[in-house]
């Protein structure tokens, strides 16, 4: 994967289910030495591009069987028959990004390629995101950081009353405020990372740094726009880009509300140990 470099993409979410991963209504039915996989993804970053699939699916027909027993993960070839490639979408920001639907038809999948076992899928998701939150948090402070450095900058250039507007309190307190999360983001993202590369279990880090950091950044864009003015608001200057871009960083890799689920069960389930 690394030499090719060969992508692969993240299939969970479903049109409508993302962050109740139990709704996942994709099955798997284990027929001989394949699974017939059926079912639609939605919002997948790097479908189009991607080589392989992570798929999760259910392959336990009881509704009432517990998600940690419910799904499967199934590694899935792009090129497999039955495997449908839905349009790029047009989002609000991070166009660059190739997101788009894969939709499975009665996809034969080897037994070879399931994951673990059957029947581990759901630990296998949820375990993942201990892994991709910090880099979130960290992509969140780098946008973070870069609204700060461009409003820090037309701050110094902007007059109004015959000075810089950065010599306003208004507008150097925001500056301060933002400069303040960017630090703190990197903080948390930093010590989330450093628990996940040294093998510890960093559930309650990784969830305080990616919805911390997703709303530093959404903050610093808002106020890097309101610094800007009129400008702010025109394509011709890049802070509303970063704007439109920050939001998708409170929704991707769980949603800022279910962060503070993740945390508050943490906290509480661990009363006394910390």
């Amino acid at each position: 994967m690394t030499q090719e470099p060969m992508h692969a993409a993240y299939c969970v979410t479903e049109p409508t289910c993302g962050s109740d991963v139990n709704g996942v209504q994709t099955r798997a039915v284990k027929k001989g030495d394949h699974y017939v996989l059926s079912g639609q993804k939605m919002w997948i970053t790097g479908g189009g591009v991607a080589r392989w699939y992570f798929v999760l699916a259910r392959t336990d027909p009881d509704p009432m069987a517990p998600a940690s027993k419910a799904f499967t993960g199934f590694i899935v070839d792009a090129d497999f028959p039955g495997v449908i490639k839905g349009r790029k979408e047009l989002n609000m920001g991070q166009r660059a990004s190739d997101v788009r639907g894969v939709t499975f038809e009665d996809v034969l999948v080897p037994k070879q390629n399931v994951l673990m076992s059957e029947g581990a899928g759901f630990r296998i998701a949820m375990g993942a995101f201990d892994a991709t939150r910090p880099p979130v948090a960290a992509s969140a402070t780098g946008l973070a950081k870069r609204a700060l450095e461009e409003a820090t900058k037309y701050a110094t250039e902007r007059k109004t009353f015959g000075v810089p507007i950065g010599e306003h309190q208004g507008v150097a307190f925001m500056l301060a405020d933002m400069a303040i999360g960017v630090e703190l983001a990197r903080l948390s993202y930093v010590k989330a990372a450093w628990q996940n590369l040294y093998g510890q279990r960093n559930t309650y880090t990784a969830s305080i740094a990616k919805a911390f950091a997703s709303e530093v950044a959404n903050k610093c864009a808002a106020d890097a726009v309101q610094i800007f003015g009129g400008s702010g608001f025109n394509s011709e200057y890049p802070v509303e880009k970063l704007m439109r871009d920050a939001k998708i960083l409170m929704i991707y890799e769980g949603t800022s509300q279910i962060q503070r689920v993740i945390i508050a069960r943490e906290l509480l389930k661990n009363v006394g140990n910390r």
